[in-house]
């Protein structure tokens, strides 16, 4: 496969993807460019992989977590998350869950985000997070269990809040 042809089946997977992992479109962007002007470069060793995809998809979820060691002021805004889909209203009508999962991810801790992402995203399992993580499945484990009880409180507070009114 060419990188060309390579491009035309991921880069929009890849950008999706990148966009969950960041909570903002632009920045996805410009971590998707400088994946692909890194895999464009090393394509001939890339390209002879078995799994080209899961090699350039482990390079954006390693540009994620330097990105954000290099740039710690980044804030997300909420609202950039909900441009990821369209939003479901809860049953009720009180709380609109997408809105709130996606913000409460967007606060996650980088490392906690990525498990959860790769985990409910791209359905990964542990083991190959471990891997795209470069750390046990224990603390792969660890990770998810610590975003998913931080979002659970999360949505806990507001249902809460939304009560009391």
């Amino acid at each position: 496969m060419t990188f060309d042809e390579f491009l035309a089946q991921r880069l929009d997977s890849l950008l999706r993807y990148a966009t969950t992992l960041t909570c903002d479109p632009h920045q996805a962007q410009d971590i998707v460019q400088e994946v692909v002007l890194r895999a464009q470069q090393r394509w001939g060793r890339i390209g002879r992989m078995e799994q080209p995809g899961a090699y350039v998809t482990r390079m954006v979820t390693n540009e994620f977590l330097s990105w954000r060691r290099r740039r710690q002021d980044i804030s997300v805004a909420p609202q950039a998350m909900g441009r990821l889909g369209a939003t479901t209203a809860d049953h009720s009508g009180r709380v609109d869950d997408r809105q709130v999962l996606l913000a409460g991810i967007a606060r996650l801790p980088r490392k906690q985000r990525v498990a959860v992402v790769l985990r409910y995203y791209l359905n990964r399992t542990d083991d190959q997070i471990a891997v795209e993580l470069g750390c046990s499945t224990g603390t792969v484990r660890s990770h998810v269990s610590r975003a998913v009880a931080t979002l659970r409180a999360g949505l806990t507070s507001i249902q809460r809040v939304e009560e009391v009114r």
